[in-house]
C-alpha cells in the first residue's frame, strides 16, 4: 500500500501509543511515534502489570464518595487529595460525585468491559503469534480479605458482575485459599478468585513491542516536546515541537495524564486529573506468591513476575507532583505485610511513581478532535491503560481507516464532556 496520505504521527510513546502504532502499522499506515522523554517511561513503566477483565466497575460507584471521605480522615489512607485552589480539580470531583449512582455506574461498566475483553483476546494473539516477550501468565487474580465481614460484603458485587456482566469470581474460604496460595498468612479470611485474568511485566512488554515495530518500519523519536499543531482548512499539517515542525497526514494524541496541556489545541474539554500511584520493584521473595493479589482493605496489589516482584497502588490527587514520598512507599510495605509471610525482599530495585490519567466517569477518550478532522485522541484510561491498550489500539486503527469498529466506540466520545 502506498504511503501517500497515510503517514500517522503519534504523540506519546506509552502503552496506548505503542499499541496504536502496532495496529496502525498493520492497517498499512506509515507510523512515527514521538515522546517527550523516553519511550514507555511514564505510567506505562512501573504499574502492577495486571491485565484484568475482572475490573469492570468504574471508580465512580454508589458509596465511593463516602468511602473516600472516610479514608481521607485517616493519616495513613491509601487515597488522598492535596488541598489546593485548583478549579479544574474541584470541577472534576464535583462531576465524579454526580457519577456515583447505579445507572451511570452500569453504563460506564459496559464501555469498560468492551475494551477489557477485546484487549485480553488481543494480548493472547500478540503473545502467541507476534511472540512478544513480556512474561505473560494467565494465572488469574485474587482479591484477598482479612475480615470475614469484608469478604462477605463482596458477595453483592460478585452477584452484579455475574448476572449483568458474566464475569463471576469464585469465593474461597481460608483453607482453600491457603492450599492454592501458601505464601499468605494463616489468619486471612478468604478470597474471591478471578481465574481468567492475566499479568505481564510492563517494561519488557514495551521493549519487546518497540523492537518488533521498529523492525516493521515504525519510527520512534525520543525527547521531542510537542507544543501544538500547524493548521490549514480544518486540518493539521504538522506538529510544532522542540525539534521544529514535524509533518504528517494524520495525528494521534496518546499523552495520558498530560493530555489536558493540549486541550486548547485539540478544541475540546479534556477533564483528566493525574492520579498518582506508586510501586516498589524487587527480587522475588523466598516465599513468593504464584498468583497476583489485590488486598482491597488496604488498597495494595502485589504481582509476582518471572524476573521480579512488585508491590503497588495508592491514589493521590496531588497535581503534577514529581516527588516520591517515603511514607507512601512504607504504606505499600505495611499493607502487604498484613497478608504475606514474606511481603517484600531486598534490595529494592526501583522506587517508582506514575500519573494515572483519571476521567470522572472512568472511561477513556477515543475520538476525533473537534478542531481537526485528521487528529484523534486516545487518553484517559484511568488505572486500566495496560489492560485496555490492545483493544484501544485496534479501535484507533479502525476509526482512522474508516472501517466498522470491533466495539461500540460511542462510550468513549469526547463530546460526553
Amino acid at each position: 500500500m502506498s504511503d501517500t496520505g497515510r503517514h500517522v504521527v503519534i504523540v506519546g510513546g506509552g502503552v496506548i501509543g505503542t499499541a496504536s502504532a502496532h495496529y496502525l502499522s498493520r492497517a498499512g499506515f506509515r507510523v512515527t511515534v514521538l515522546d517527550r522523554a523516553g519511550m514507555g517511561r511514564a505510567c506505562s513503566h512501573g504499574n502492577c502489570g495486571l491485565v484484568c477483565p475482572s475490573h469492570v466497575l468504574p471508580l465512580a460507584e454508589p458509596g465511593a464518595i463516602r468511602s473516600a471521605l472516610k479514608a481521607m480522615l485517616s493519616p495513613n489512607a491509601p487515597f488522598s487529595i492535596k488541598p489546593r485552589a485548583d478549579l479544574r480539580l474541584w470541577s472534576w470531583l464535583w462531576h465524579f460525585a454526580w457519577q456515583c449512582n447505579r445507572g451511570d455506574m452500569l453504563s460506564a461498566a459496559h464501555g469498560i468491559q468492551s475494551l477489557l475483553e477485546s484487549s485480553l483476546a488481543e494480548y493472547q494473539i500478540l503473545v502467541d503469534e507476534e511472540r512478544l516477550e513480556c512474561e505473560w501468565q494467565r494465572r488469574g487474580l485474587l482479591f484477598v480479605y482479612r475480615s470475614p465481614e469484608a469478604l462477605a460484603a463482596y458477595t453483592e458485587t460478585n452477584q452484579l458482575l455475574s448476572e449483568t456482566f458474566h464475569a463471576p469470581a469464585r469465593r474461597m474460604d481460608a483453607a482453600e485459599l491457603l492450599e492454592l496460595e501458601p505464601a499468605l498468612k494463616p489468619d486471612v479470611a478468604g478470597a474471591w478468585y478471578y481465574d481468567h485474568d492475566a499479568h505481564l511485566r510492563p517494561d519488557k512488554l514495551l521493549t519487546s513491542w518497540r523492537e518488533r515495530l521498529a523492525t516493521a518500519g515504525v519510527e520512534f523519536r525520543e525527547n521531542v516536546q510537542v507544543t501544538g499543531f500547524e493548521r490549514s482548512n480544518g486540518q493539521s499539517t504538522g506538529l510544532r515541537t522542540s525539534h521544529g515542525v514535524i509533518a504528517g497526514d494524520r495525528f494521534l494524541v496518546a499523552t495520558g495524564a498530560l493530555t489536558p496541556f493540549l486541550e486548547t489545541e485539540l478544541g475540546c474539554r479534556i477533564p483528566i486529573q493525574p492520579g498518582k500511584g506508586y510501586s516498589l520493584t524487587m527480587p522475588r521473595p523466598g516465599r513468593c506468591p504464584g498468583i497476583p493479589m489485590i488486598f482491597p482493605e488496604h488498597r495494595v496489589a502485589v504481582t509476582p513476575m518471572e524476573t521480579g516482584y512488585r508491590i503497588g497502588s495508592i491514589m493521590e490527587f496531588a497535581g503534577y507532583d514529581r516527588s516520591i514520598s517515603p511514607a507512601r512507599l512504607e504504606m505499600l510495605r505495611r499493607g502487604a505485610a498484613h497478608y504475606l509471610e514474606e511481603p517484600w525482599s531486598e534490595p529494592v530495585l526501583e522506587q517508582w511513581y506514575g500519573w494515572r490519567p483519571m476521567t470522572w466517569d472512568s472511561l477513556p477518550i477515543i475520538d476525533r478532535s473537534p478542531a481537526h478532522n485528521n487528529v484523534w485522541i486516545a487518553a484517559g484510561h484511568n488505572m486500566l491503560g495496560l489492560s485496555m491498550a490492545p483493544g484501544t489500539g485496534r479501535l484507533v486503527a479502525e476509526l482512522m481507516s474508516g472501517v466498522e469498529p470491533h466495539v461500540d466506540h460511542r462510550p468513549y466520545r469526547v463530546s460526553r464532556f
